[in-house]
């Protein structure tokens, strides 16, 4: 499955077989090295993942007039 048709979830899980199999230490390095870059770029995608869906959280807050407000997601600092 190509990373980009992954859920995140499914990206999630491979990268943990990817860390279960470089634990182990048992590969050739050729095969590591693949692994590594494989699992780097599963990383770069989920974060990409998480940035998206961060920039569609809201809050509603109320307004002076009693309707609710969309208001940008602030992060706690």
């Amino acid at each position: 499955m190509k990373k980009n048709d992954m859920s995140y979830e499914q990206a999630v899980a491979r990268l943990g077989e990817i860390v279960e199999s470089l634990e182990k230490g048992n590969m050739p390095l050729s095969q590591s090295l693949t692994f590594f870059e494989e699992g780097t770029a599963l990383i770069k995608y989920c974060t990409q993942l998480l940035d998206n869906a961060e920039q569609k959280v809201v809050m509603l807050k109320k307004g002076t007039d009693g309707d609710p407000v969309e208001l940008p997601f602030e992060e706690e600092t």
